[in-house]
C-alpha cells in the first residue's frame, strides 16, 4: 500500500497497513516546509522515504523529525533519516534521555526484538508548551505525559482542515517498565479535549473526524481506563 493523502497538507507515509506492522503511524505535513512527524520502527524506513517520493517531495527536504516519544515503533527509523538526510531530530528531554542511551526496556526494543543503539537528540524540548514555526505554519508540541513520561502531542491549525491533532498512542498501553502514570495520563487526554481538534491523527488505530469524532474517542478511552488506580 502507498501513502495515503489525508488532505492537501497531510499524508500518512508509514504505518502497520501502509509499510510494516511494526510501525506506528507516521505522518508528513507540508508547511512549505516538511515536517516528519514519528518514524515508524525501523526496518521499513527506506519504503517510508519512497512515500515520500511519491507525493511528490524530496525525502532530503524534510526539515525536521518530531518524534512523539521514546518507543521503536516511533523513533526506530530516525537513524536512517539522520544518516542518509541528515533530518534534524526533536523530541522531549524526558523521552530523550532512553533514546540517548539506547535503553532496550524503556524504548521497547525488547519487545520488537530490534536492536536500538544510542542515538542523539539536537533539540530537546523542555516546557509544558512549545511552538515551532514551519514555512507557512506553527507546530504546538504539548508535554503530555501518561503513555511515557516524555510524550508530546502535537496540534497545527490549517487553513482547510482546521485543528489537526498529532495525538500519538492516545490509547496506551499503560506498563510500568516503560514509566506509564494514569494519573498524568488523564490529565493529559483533559488537556487534549480542551484543544476542540477537528481531525485526530492517532499514533496507530486511524484518522478521526470531525470535531466529535475525536471528542468520542479520547472520552471512551478516559471511561474505559475510569476504575484503573
Amino acid at each position: 500500500m502507498g501513502p495515503v493523502r489525508l488532505s492537501d497538507r497531510l499524508f500518512m507515509v508509514g504505518g502497520s497497513e501502509v509499510t510494516d506492522s511494526r510501525d506506528c503511524s507516521v505522518y508528513l505535513v507540508n508547511l512549505g516546509d516538511l515536517v516528519l512527524i514519528d518514524a515508524g520502527a525501523g526496518p521499513s524506513s527506506p519504503q517510508i522515504a519512497r512515500n515520500v517520493e511519491l507525493l511528490g517531495f524530496n525525502p532530503s527536504e524534510i526539515s525536521s523529525l518530531i518524534l512523539t516519544h521514546c518507543h521503536i515503533d516511533h523513533v526506530g527509523g530516525a537513524r536512517f533519516f539522520r544518516e542518509k538526510y541528515q533530518t534534524p531530530l526533536i523530541m522531549h528531554e524526558i523521552d530523550a534521555e532512553p533514546v540517548e542511551r539506547g535503553d532496550t526496556t524503556m524504548t521497547a526494543a525488547f519487545w520488537y526484538n530490534l536492536p536500538f543503539p544510542p542515538l542523539s537528540i539536537e533539540r530537546k524540548l523542555h516546557s509544558a508548551e512549545e511552538s515551532l514555526a514551519f514555512g507557512e505554519g506553527t507546530l504546538v508540541c504539548l508535554h503530555t505525559p501518561g503513555h511515557t513520561p516524555g510524550s508530546l502531542s502535537i496540534y497545527v491549525d490549517l487553513p482547510e482542515e482546521g485543528r489537526v491533532l498529532f495525538g500519538q498512542d492516545v490509547h496506551g498501553p499503560f506498563y510500568a517498565e516503560f514509566g506509564s502514570n494514569l494519573i498524568d495520563w488523564r490529565k493529559s487526554m483533559k488537556k487534549l479535549l480542551s484543544l476542540e481538534a477537528d481531525m485526530l491523527c492517532e499514533g496507530h488505530l486511524g484518522v478521526y473526524s470531525p470535531k466529535d469524532s475525536v471528542k468520542k474517542y479520547i472520552q471512551h478511552y478516559l471511561e474505559a481506563y475510569d476504575d484503573e488506580p
